[in-house]
């Protein structure tokens, strides 16, 4: 059974389950629902916990045992296996699978993972879970609904916070709700119940933005441009290796062609994007800026992207940082002038 993190309260007042997996890139938030998890379980009797990493050297023999043994005082266990970005070799997914045909009343399983993409969730093991326990898929909180996340955790804290201090608030920590949460339980030990303005946050508050390289193409084809360059700023900034960044943009570049002239030979836009893999959200993304975009600029931005690669190749004079960002004004639909080296 898959559920949102908010349902996971109810889901625990009708029954525990024997295992439960968290799963998401978005830390403060799968940490909160592990910790919520973990003092249900204690209220239920489970006394005991125990802590197994899954990596290149899990012994699988250490699953079995840990499952099948209890200490001398403890009437039942919580077993937490951390699977971070490793996936259970093919012993452990049927250890796991073997277990959940028929798992012991004494033991319950957490699982925390980090998102899981499409072949990890038709694995044998994730079914196994989804038929036998609940798994919580943990979302982040993205730029509509973080004002709101920001004032319902303020509330909570007895924080008043004025409606431009939590605009300020989201841009300086968007895509890092640790931060954000740092950043409140702050406000309140030093301003408790007192109304906080902007300048409030402009004084108290570091910029803990962070951003990855989707957040950058998301916003690129919606056509926020400022976001744009602040966001390849800021991955700039992190250490970001340029290729990787090249290889993303350049993705969306090569997309928005492939349906762009599928669309003017009479193709469906849905089929278009089921052959390039286009899913979800993106498909909007991709909408939005084929209304924008033209043969020329894509033409444009894919010779550009090529130049790039040769200045990271050491071919080529120029500054890479500053072409990639001329290929996202582009595609934001706020061309720049080209550089003469171009």
């Amino acid at each position: 059974m898959k559920i949102r993190p908010d349902q996971l309260t109810g889901q625990l007042k009708k029954q525990t389950a024997p295992v439960y997996l968290l799963t998401g890139d978005e830390p403060l938030l799968r940490e909160e629902a592990l910790d919520q998890l973990r003092q249900h379980l204690q209220q239920q009797g489970f006394s005991e916990r125990e802590v197994m990493h899954i990596d290149g050297s899990f012994s699988v023999d250490a699953l079995l045992q840990s499952t099948s043994n209890l200490s001398l005082f403890a009437e039942q266990k919580i077993i937490e296996l951390r699977f971070a970005s490793h996936k259970p070799n093919k012993q452990a997914s049927e250890v796991l699978c073997r277990y959940l045909e028929d798992p012991p009343q004494d033991n319950v399983l957490l699982i925390t993972a980090d998102k899981l993409d499409g072949a990890g969730k038709k694995s044998a093991w994730f079914k196994a879970i989804d038929k036998q326990g609940v798994i919580v898929e943990i979302w982040p909180v993205d730029l509509a609904q973080l004002p709101n996340w920001l004032q319902q955790r303020a509330a909570k804290l007895g924080l008043q916070l004025e409606q431009d201090a939590v605009q300020l608030l989201c841009d300086r920590i968007e895509g890092n709700l640790l931060a954000a949460d740092q950043e409140l339980h702050k406000l309140s030990l030093l301003f408790g119940q007192q109304p906080i303005s902007a300048d409030i946050i402009t004084d108290a508050v570091s910029d803990s933005s962070r951003y990855d390289i989707y957040g950058l193409t998301d916003t690129m084809l919606r056509g926020d441009a400022s976001r744009s360059l602040k966001i390849l700023n800021v991955l700039q900034q992190d250490g970001t290796e340029l290729p990787v960044v090249l290889w993303a943009v350049s993705r969306e570049i090569r997309a928005l062609s492939a349906v762009k002239q599928a669309q003017q030979h009479g193709q469906n836009f849905d089929t278009v994007c089921q052959r390039e893999k286009i899913w979800g959200a993106r498909k909007g993304l991709i909408r939005q800026a084929l209304r924008r975009v033209t043969d020329q600029s894509l033409e444009q931005s894919l010779a550009q992207a090529a130049i790039i690669d040769r200045i990271i190749k050491g071919l080529h004079r120029g500054d890479g940082w500053l072409e990639i960002s001329r290929i996202c004004m582009t595609l934001a639909g706020k061309p720049l002038a080209l550089s003469h080296n171009l």
